[in-house]
């Protein structure tokens, strides 16, 4: 019996070793596709936006995909002047670009020119969503490491959460017991030999220690599908708002049947939206796409509950949407042609964007957004109000844009317009001002005297016409200025 005894231990030995070396073999695989990114940024500068902005450095992680592309965070890309990239072990770096880059879901694919690069490289296969407490391996290059390393841990969470390098955007998110750290983000999170995700932010050890988060396969297999027509198009939106029907008095109320179990009260339809005439307030969401919406507005989606939006997410501009609703005592089936709704970017955090500006005799016109509200540090209230809810009151109807008079670069020719800055600019020469570029068509008109009205102000600006062009060659050279509007792409 003893030899017997011997001979099964001998065979599980060897079986061990076996594993143990694919094991190795498999992360040391995943490691040579493992890259670390050198980053040269240089931010804009909305404050003073003739001025070219701080340049900066850093590093992030990115990882090898198919047909020789390196997929990374947007965070990790944007603003980019300069990157290099760099395998481990190997010194040499090697210029790379962006060839796409997805701020609303932080996502970005590099190319490199050089095919050396990808020499005794594989490219790492993207999987499926992992399980709930399942393991995972983050790689990256942490704290600005030379070396990759391979972080452990567990799915603890699945489910929707803000993107932070939008500040606006929120998609499905995987939450792991394992700390990001600056430097992993972009680096590929790993379970059974493919990425289930990309690392892109983390926690303050403050608020919860070792929490870190990956953007999941659903949102990178989107981003891939999306560029295969040589552009990145963005999300589709439903633009609704709905609000849970837990309350039985309150399902009585509304007239719901009792059979009826299910569906979540909307609350609100965003005008020039894909649902606008077809969706109605007071409506009750049912199902979506066979889906059947729970009373918080949660589906169920391949074994894991999610957001009804979360449908939606995956789809592109155009793609049908089928729902059910409860609308005075009828179940009726409705169908959307999803399309985008850009309103909402108001208050995304802008990047790879020159400033936009009009400077017209020291009066600088900028529109209001996230990035021109931060610059500038805005406290006039009447501005305040008109960001915050240029949406919910639909004033991105009439007004595409808010305009304000940001700053005033002080001048004989605007005397006493100083007090008027962080102002909202209502008409210019009598053309009312919409958009930025009619800030610029009506400096155009010939007239004595730009008269320049600004919203709750009785009194105008006036700038006197025959001084404006002697006054703009002073301004410029007491400012340093040599560029004194930019509109926007075709305007260089």
């Amino acid at each position: 019996m003893k030899p017997i005894g011997i001979m099964t231990a001998v065979v599980a030995c060897w079986f061990t070793m076996v594993v143990k070396a694919d094991g190795v073999m498999e992360a040391e695989r995943i490691r040579k596709s493992v890259v670390r990114i050198e980053i040269s940024a240089q931010t804009p500068n909305y404050a003073e936006p003739w001025k070219p902005g701080r340049i900066s450095g850093g590093n992030g992680t990115g990882f090898i995909i198919s047909d020789n592309r390196i997929m990374t965070n947007a965070h990790v890309a944007s603003n980019a002047i300069r990157l290099t990239v760099k395998r481990g072990g190997n010194p040499n770096g090697y210029p790379a670009k962006v060839k796409f880059i997805a701020h609303d879901c932080d996502l970005a694919i590099l190319t490199v020119d050089d095919p050396e690069f990808f020499k005794g490289t594989t490219a790492l296969d993207i999987g499926d969503v992992p399980k709930l407490n399942s393991s995972v391996e983050v790689y990256g290059y942490p704290l600005g490491g030379k070396r990759v390393s391979i972080t452990r841990g567990v799915v603890s969470r699945i489910e929707f959460q803000p993107y932070s390098h939008s500040r606006i955007d929120s998609h499905l998110t995987i939450q792991v017991d394992a700390a990001i750290n600056p430097g992993n983000s972009g680096g590929p999170a790993i379970q059974n030999g493919k990425v289930i995700g990309v690392a892109f932010q983390g926690m303050s050890g403050s608020v919860a220690q070792n929490t870190g988060y990956i953007i999941p396969t659903p949102v990178i297999g989107r981003v891939l599908q999306d560029i295969k027509d040589g552009s990145y198009d963005g999300y589709m939106e439903l633009a609704i708002q709905h609000k849970p029907l837990k309350s039985t008095a309150f399902r009585k109320f509304l007239g719901i049947p009792d059979e009826i179990k299910n569906g979540v009260l909307v609350t609100d339809v965003m005008k020039g939206s894909c649902g606008e005439g077809l969706i109605q307030r007071n409506d009750i969401l049912l199902t979506i796409d066979g889906y059947e919406i729970d009373v918080n507005g949660q589906i169920k989606l391949n074994g894991e509950e999610v957001q009804l939006e979360e449908t939606v997410e995956r789809k592109f501009f155009n793609d049908k949407v089928k729902l059910t609703i409860l609308r005075a005592g009828k179940v009726l089936p409705i169908e959307l042609s999803l399309s985008r709704a850009d309103a909402f970017r108001i208050w995304a955090q802008k990047h790879d964007e020159q400033p936009r500006f009009v400077l017209f005799a020291g009066l600088l016109f900028q529109p209001v957004h996230l990035n021109t509200f931060q610059a500038h540090g805005v406290k006039n209230e009447d501005v305040k109000f008109h960001y915050s809810s240029f949406v919910s009151r639909n004033i991105y109807i009439e007004r595409p844009e808010l305009i304000m008079l940001s700053t005033v670069q002080t001048d004989p020719i605007n005397v006493g317009a100083k007090r008027f800055r962080q102002n909202l600019v209502d008409e210019i020469n009598g053309v009312k001002i919409r958009r930025l570029t009619d800030v610029a068509s009506a400096f155009k008109k010939p007239v004595d005297a730009h008269v320049i009205r600004l919203y709750q102000q009785g009194r105008p600006i006036i700038i006197q016409a025959d001084q404006v062009k002697e006054a703009t060659a002073r301004i410029a050279a007491k400012y340093a200025i040599q560029l004194d509007q930019y509109l926007g792409e075709g305007d260089k």
